[in-house]
């Protein structure tokens, strides 16, 4: 496996990690988040949840106005050119779109930003090895996500 696969796998093993806590999260609400229609229930008794982590979210996340607006900001980063990304202002800006991200999701900022927080330092490495990364919106969900 050459170093650009195993920085793209690792960019998609994040999102799937993250993937699968806005299943699971939308699957269980606390119980102070009680659904629509419902009593809060009593506390929950310990139990086992089985999550796919593939998400089945997948194409829901590529197509949400958050995950354009992360490439539209990586864009930006890199619009001067690879050698003159300020790497800490666009780790900042994607986690403000993660967080965002995440309240928009229920699982709260806080959380997504803490599971995706290696997405961005990973896309740098991965748009400075493959420029074309950024010619498409479907590149670029390639790179960040892999394949489906």
């Amino acid at each position: 496996m050459n170093r650009q696969t195993s920085k793209r796998m690792a960019a998609a093993a994040s999102l799937l990690a993250a993937l699968a806590l806005t299943s699971a999260a939308a699957a269980h609400p606390p119980a102070t988040q009680a659904p629509a229609g419902h009593a809060p229930a009593a506390a929950a008794s310990p139990g086992t949840t089985t999550v796919n982590i593939q998400g089945n979210d997948a194409k829901a996340w590529a197509a949400d106005a958050h995950m354009h607006a992360f490439y539209d900001t990586t864009v930006a980063a890199f619009a001067q050119g690879p050698a003159k990304v300020d790497v800490d202002a666009y780790e900042q800006k994607s986690f403000a779109i993660f967080r965002d991200f995440g309240v928009a999701k229920g699982v709260g900022g806080p959380a997504m930003q803490e599971h995706l927080k290696l997405i961005p330092r990973q896309m740098v490495g991965i748009v400075k090895e493959d420029p074309k990364v950024l010619d498409s919106y479907e590149n670029f969900i390639l790179a960040l996500m892999g394949p489906e």
